[in-house]
C-alpha cells in the first residue's frame, strides 16, 4: 500500500509526503534526504522496508514536490528538523526509527534534541553531526570558496541559473566518477540520473543558503546523550562526508555500532543496497 500526500509545516510551507508499507500504528520508518535529494538514495531501501513496516518519506522545502519556503530564510537545519515534526505529527505521531542520508543525518540529530520522545532508533547513512563545509574531501577547501560563490551567483543570477540548468547529467556523473566520487565496480549510472535531474531542477540560491547554512551547524554536543540505538553506515572512500567523521560519531554515542562499506562512496547505499538491506533488518529486529 502506499500514497502521496502533503503535510504543512508551521509556517504554512507544504511539504510533500509518500507513504508505503502496511497500514498499522507499530514502529514507523522516517527517511530523510540530504540536501539536493528527493528520494534517490532510497530506491533500493524503500521496498524492502516496507514490506514489513510502515514508511513515510517526505521533501524538504524547495525540494521535490515541496513548496519553496513560505520564509526564504528558513532553510537551515533546524528548520528541516521542524519539518520533520510536522511530518512525524502528520504521520499520526508513532514510535520511529529515523533515518539519515548526508545532510539527513544532521537533520535527525538535531531533532534529537527536541522532540527525541517515541524515536526508538537511528539509522545514519554517510553523513555527519555537522559543519560539512569544513571537511569536504577532508579539507576546508568548500568552506573557503562557498562564500565566493555565492556572491558570484547573487552578481549573476540568471545567467548562472541558465547554465545551472543546462548542465549535462552525462558530464556530471562521468566528472564525478573520473574524481573518485563513485565506486566505479558498484556504480550503476541510472542510480543516479534522478539525483543530477533534480538538482539541476531546484533554485541555485536556495541550495546555496541550504549548504552554507548544513556548513555552520553543528549537533556534535548531543551525541553523547543519544542513548538508544544507532547504526551508522559509511563509505570507505566518502569524500563529500570522510569516513573519520562516522568513525566519531559512532565513538561518541553510547550505544552505536558502525558498518564500513568496503571502497563504497557518498551513495554507498545504491552501491552496495544487498549489504545495506540485510545490516538494517537485523538492526531492526533488535530493538
Amino acid at each position: 500500500m502506499s500514497s502521496t500526500a502533503f503535510a504543512v509545516a508551521d509556517d504554512g510551507t507544504r511539504l510533500f509526503v509518500r507513504t508505503a508499507g502496511p497500514s498499522t500504528k507499530g514502529m514507523t520508518a522516517i527517511l530523510c534526504d540530504g540536501i539536493a535529494c528527493d528520494g534517490f538514495v532510497w530506491k533500493y531501501l524503500l521496498p524492502d522496508l516496507s514490506a514489513d513496516m510502515p514508511v513515510v518519506h517526505w521533501n524538504y522545502r524547495g525540494h521535490g514536490r515541496s513548496a519553496m519556503p513560505a520564509d526564504l530564510e528558513k532553510v537551515d537545519v533546524v528548520a528541516h528538523a521542524e519539518d520533520l515534526y510536522s511530518i512525524r505529527k502528520y504521520a499520526g505521531d508513532p514510535p520511529c526509527v529515523l533515518f539519515g542520508h548526508s545532510m539527513g543525518c544532521q537533520v535527525v540529530l538535531e531533532e534529537m534534541r527536541n522532540h527525541a520522545d517515541k524515536v526508538r532508533g537511528l539509522v545514519l547513512m554517510c553523513g555527519s553531526y555537522g559543519r560539512v563545509t569544513k571537511t569536504f574531501r577532508g579539507v576546508p577547501i568548500l568552506e573557503m570558496i562557498l562564500p565566493k560563490v555565492v556572491a558570484a551567483v547573487r552578481k549573476n543570477e540568471s545567467f548562472v541559473r541558465a547554465l545551472w540548468e543546462r548542465i549535462p547529467s552525462d558530464i556530471s556523473l562521468k566528472l564525478a566518477l573520473r574524481a573518485g566520487d563513485l565506486d566505479p565496480a558498484n556504480f550503476n549510472i541510472e542510480d543516479l540520473r534522478p539525483y543530477v535531474s533534480h538538482m539541476r531542477s531546484m533554485d541555485l540560491p536556495l541550495f546555496l543558503r541550504m549548504l552554507t547554512a548544513a556548513g555552520e551547524h553543528s549537533a556534535e554536543d548531543l551525541l553523547k546523550t543519544i542513548d538508544i540505538p544507532v547504526l551508522v553506515i559509511a563509505g570507505e572512500r566518502d569524500t563529500f562526508t570522510p569516513l573519520f567523521l562516522a568513525e566519531a560519531m559512532a565513538k561518541a554515542m553510547p550505544k552505536a555500532e558502525l558498518l564500513v562499506l568496503k571502497n563504497a562512496s557518498h551513495v554507498g547505499p545504491l552501491e552496495q543496497h544487498d549489504l545495506v538491506g540485510e545490516k538494517i533488518r537485523a538492526f531492526l529486529h533488535a530493538l
